[in-house]
């Protein structure tokens, strides 16, 4: 009896957690802050079931409510920082991240995946500013931009297939691809290409170029990107993109294993 007592009070609490994180990847530019009724009608359940999933989020600091409603709370960006510190991102990727916005006049991304979903870890700007989903701190669906598929394409298969079919895939633009058939294939010319490139499956007329950054013991910590807007990339540029983009990757891999303790 206690036995399946605990095993049922497992599988509601790893219920609440996926939809905790269901909620947190409904968060975008274009929906900053979610109603109760929203939130119920995008999860399809009761709105009392709605609320408690966001009261489990308001105790942990996940979101805030306010009188616009729920937005994503300070918590987020903490984890976002201690996340870049805790694996040695900070010190080493952001030197490098100015340097490529410099060279390209364009604005870079630092990125990292945590299961079904990708954190935006850093971003530096250059002027003018490019309208973006990724903000410090923001969570985005794994299907859908170049970082994000830069950081699965060198996940082992079987991984690939558990998390492109772990929820519905979130479609953010028509060209958003939601297929898990489509996904793997797709990774699978990123990995010989050695470079993600999107256009306009995350935004609104924007290219994103994204290479990984592997670890000492060659697994991928985060992604680089570069996101460009369509009106002013051509095919040699975005030869040049590529390449900038692969070498900053490279160089905070490297930089990764000089500051790596002995």
């Amino acid at each position: 009896m206690t036995g399946t007592l605990a095993r049922g009070s497992y599988r509601e609490r790893n219920a609440t957690a996926d939809r905790a994180l269901d909620i947190l990847l409904l968060f975008s530019d274009e929906r900053p802050a979610l109603s109760g009724a929203q939130v119920a009608l995008h999860l399809g359940v009761a709105r009392s079931t709605a609320y408690r999933y966001l009261q489990s989020l308001l105790a942990a600091g996940l979101v805030e409510g306010g009188p616009a409603g729920y937005r994503i709370g300070p918590r987020v960006l903490g984890l976002a920082r201690l996340a870049r510190k805790a694996i040695g991102l900070e010190g080493a990727a952001r030197p490098v991240m100015r340097r490529l916005s410099d060279e390209l006049c364009e604005t870079v991304l630092l990125t990292r995946r945590s299961g079904s979903m990708v954190v935006c870890l850093d971003r530096v700007e250059h002027d003018p500013p490019v309208r973006l989903s990724y903000e410090r701190g923001h969570i985005l669906p794994v299907n859908a931009g170049a970082p994000a598929l830069a950081l699965l394409a060198w996940s082992g298969q079987e991984e690939i297939r558990s998390v492109l079919g772990h929820r519905p895939l979130t479609k953010l633009t028509r060209r958003t691809l939601t297929d898990p058939d489509q996904l793997v294939a797709r990774l699978r010319r990123i990995r010989v290409r050695g470079v993600a490139v999107t256009r306009e499956e995350l935004d609104k007329d924007v290219v994103g170029v994204a290479a990984p950054v592997f670890g000492t013991d060659g697994e991928v910590r985060a992604a680089v990107s570069v996101a460009v807007p369509v009106s002013r990339l051509t095919a040699d540029r975005l030869t040049e993109v590529e390449r900038r983009v692969r070498r900053a990757a490279a160089e905070i891999a490297g930089r990764l294993t000089d500051t790596a303790p002995g």
